[in-house]
């Protein structure tokens, strides 16, 4: 512990989507690191926030604004001149995608070439870690989990715009970043892959822990649409635990860590949504219950990634 908190503290972090669950909780953890964090973001996502009850501001330096504003992002970061870069920023909700296709590749893909742009002509930057998801591989319906090697895709928008922003990296790793490129730039990028966090501060919609809270609270089952969906169910904590890690040895030891990388709990730990549902409603007791959602949904279940 003692090495961790000597490497991040006074050091200058530049974190995209702070006012959202991750972010937050990462802005957090960065603070209480020692670390000058510069986050940039949009206005929290949902409200109640764990930005404003967790008081986010107080461990960063606040920026407001989107990141398709290339100009305001580029602004930002040459006032920060950071040394580490987290890009959490992101349209995260898979139905939102169905609703709204063409945002969330703007803020997915577009955000994300933006982002690495701006770090290419930012020349106190020595790491980089481009938070996706491990919904960017291609959904084969397997009983495994994925590797880093398996091939991207994504049925939905916001799966396939993930996966996008994979290649994204890759192209900008391989033609700005690599030993010997032209631009001479050396900043270690890599992309993290996890999902299926769970914790305190997260109230968006269409996730199972907080539309079971919700259920509840209104006195009503909580509706599931794929109960057999087999998930890799982690607390927030630990693919943030993993962010820093990788973080670290990116700007130690560099191009050895620049590449893709899963975050998620051993295989053997995955449970299906039916078993987590059950599980919630024991423990919640007091009337709670769920039924299965057999309504028309555009969405099917989604693929999940293992290191």
């Amino acid at each position: 512990m003692e090495n961790v908190v000597k490497f991040w503290s006074g050091r200058r972090v530049f974190l995209t989507g702070h006012t959202g669950f991750k972010g937050g909780w990462l802005a957090l953890w960065l603070g209480k690191l020692g670390a000058q964090v510069t986050g940039y973001s949009l206005e929290p996502p949902t409200k109640p926030s764990l930005f404003e009850l967790a008081r986010v501001a107080e461990s960063a330096r606040s920026v407001i604004a989107d990141v398709r504003d290339i100009a305001k992002l580029e602004q930002t970061m040459a006032a920060a001149r950071p040394e580490v870069v987290f890009h959490l920023a992101a349209q995260s909700l898979v139905r939102q995608s169905y609703t709204d296709p063409v945002g969330t590749y703007a803020t997915n893909v577009v955000g994300t070439a933006n982002v690495l742009d701006i770090v290419r002509r930012t020349r106190s930057v020595k790491a980089v870690v481009n938070v996706t998801s491990d919904k960017c591989y291609e959904n084969r319906e397997s009983a495994s989990g994925y590797r880093e090697s398996d091939r991207l895709g994504g049925h939905d928008p916001y799966s396939n715009s993930k996966a996008c922003a994979e290649l994204v990296t890759q192209a900008f790793r391989d033609s700005f970043f690599a030993p010997g490129n032209s631009t001479g730039s050396r900043v270690a990028l890599a992309s993290a892959r996890a999902g299926n966090v769970i914790g305190g501060g997260d109230w968006a919609t269409d996730r199972l822990l907080p539309d079971f809270v919700r259920a509840i609270l209104e006195k009503r089952p909580v509706r599931i649409r794929h109960p057999e969906a087999v998930r890799p169910w982690q607390h927030v904590l630990d693919p943030l635990a993993g962010y820093l890690r990788l973080a670290e040895r990116l700007a130690v030891e560099g191009e050895r860590w620049a590449e893709g990388w899963n975050f998620g709990p051993e295989e053997s730990d995955a449970r299906n949504v039916r078993w987590m549902v059950e599980r919630l409603t024991q423990l919640w007791g007091d009337g709670a219950s769920w039924e299965f959602d057999n309504a028309a949904h555009p969405t099917k279940p989604v693929c999940f990634g293992w290191t």
